[in-house]
């Protein structure tokens, strides 16, 4: 039900260019819900440590204040129309949204192009979003999971571009000023970065027309999207942050294959049979943690990994050494990795319901793929992963962890870490 689903709504899809912006439109009718995502190509690559920040900065600065809205004037705008107006960076490009209904879609369009083309980038506005940002890096000090998060950055990306915190640091953040923000908007925001995408109760005019009377009179300029190179590999190594806590934490990273390569969709369904096993060993049967699962970081360079937080980190650590061996060493049952295969399909269109969920999943088989129509071989990919694939993935990629670790360092032999 839900494939036959995915594939009507893919043979909806159209792919075109519109005065330089290259868009990707599924219409879809079965709502009055239009979600239109524009990426910013580029994430991490797009800044240096130097101006990090700046995209999503200047992006929120936008909404107090543009051109034809002033904030205030801006706000009641949004408020009555009932729509949002979203900004999510990432390691691959900065997204900005819309999620609107086709009623109001036109008028909160004319919000958002102001928004792109012309922020009025007022000084005092700047210094408030400044503050939040700051305010925000600190405190992931204080939280271990976002610190463990942090640490494991800092230590898996060494030497390639996802280096970079898209979200800016403090010395990067504090630095910028409206003349900084003005000169990227001018100079950057140029339609070969722009890929937008809209899901929705729309046609392909309506689309053309407004894209042509806003966005597509920007400059050219002469950006091109190309794959990042693949997370290097490197020997296991753990990085510690002593904190008196009631739980350790424990996240690591291993480099992953391109997601435009042969074994994405492998190791995809690696990490989640080595989620399954962990959960049952560590957490139903051990008791050992709330929370266990092996992480799939789903980026034009992938990573794989493994999360825990336990009182007992030693022990657990050995738990899921075990479980990775088991599963380069062993073969999985190919009618247990068949349910496996249909109930990860199942979710993952759950998941993707929504017309901004679509979005990201088109706007992703443009990228990675190289074709949105890449997105029609997403469940053909999925359930042709084979028990041997597993098994090679596993032995291939799941070595060389780069761990993060806060907590107790005195419950933590580094041998174990070594096992890895």
């Amino acid at each position: 039900m839900l494939l036959s689903i995915a594939l009507a709504m893919t043979a909806l899809t159209t792919s075109f260019d519109v005065s330089g912006v290259h868009v990707i439109l599924r219409q879809n009718s079965a709502n009055n819900v239009v979600e239109a995502n524009l990426y910013l190509l580029g994430g991490a690559r797009q800044v240096t440590d130097a101006n990090a920040g700046i995209e999503p900065i200047l992006l929120d600065v936008s909404e107090r204040g543009t051109r034809q809205y002033p904030k205030n004037a801006l706000r009641r705008a949004m408020a009555k129309l009932g729509s949002e107006i979203v900004v999510a960076p990432s390691a691959d490009w900065t997204m900005f949204g819309i999620r609107s209904s086709t009623e109001v879609f036109d008028s909160t369009w004319t919000i958002f192009v102001d928004r792109v083309m012309h922020p009025t980038l007022a000084k005092s506005e700047i210094s408030v979003v400044k503050a939040q940002y700051l305010s925000g890096i600190r405190q992931r000090r204080d939280d271990p999971d976002a610190l463990a998060d942090l640490l494991a950055d800092s230590i898996t990306f060494v030497g390639h571009p996802y280096a970079v915190s898209v979200g800016g640091n403090e010395k990067s953040i504090q630095a910028l000023d409206s003349a900084a923000l003005r000169d990227y908007q001018r100079t950057q925001f140029v339609t070969s970065r722009m890929l937008l995408v809209v899901v929705g109760n729309i046609d392909r005019v309506h689309i053309e027309r407004l894209v042509n009377k806003s966005i597509g009179q920007l400059p050219r300029g002469s950006y091109e999207w190309t794959a990042p190179p693949r997370v290097p590999e490197s020997p296991t190594a753990v990085v510690i942050a002593r904190r008196q806590l009631p739980t350790n934490y424990i996240l690591g990273y291993y480099s992953g294959p391109l997601a435009k390569g042969e074994d994405y969709q492998a190791l995809r369904v690696a990490t989640s049979v080595l989620t399954g096993r962990m959960f049952a060993e560590i957490r139903t049967r051990q008791n050992l943690t709330y929370d266990v699962h092996a992480p799939f970081v789903d980026r034009a360079a992938t990573l794989g990994g493994l999360y825990v937080s336990t009182v007992s980190p030693d022990t657990t650590l050995k738990l899921m050494r075990a479980a990775i061996v088991d599963l380069q060493q062993g073969m999985l049952d190919p009618a247990g990795l068949k349910q496996l295969e249909e109930q990860f399909i199942t979710e993952y269109f759950l998941d993707n319901e929504t017309n901004a969920a679509q979005a990201d999943f088109l706007a992703r088989s443009q990228l990675y793929g190289g074709d949105y129509r890449e997105a029609d071989q997403f469940v053909d990919e999925l359930k042709s992963v084979t028990p041997e694939a597993v098994q090679r993935v596993a032995r291939k990629y799941m070595k060389g962890f780069r761990f993060a670790y806060v907590g107790d360092p005195s419950k933590l032999n580094p041998r174990t870490i070594s096992l890895f």
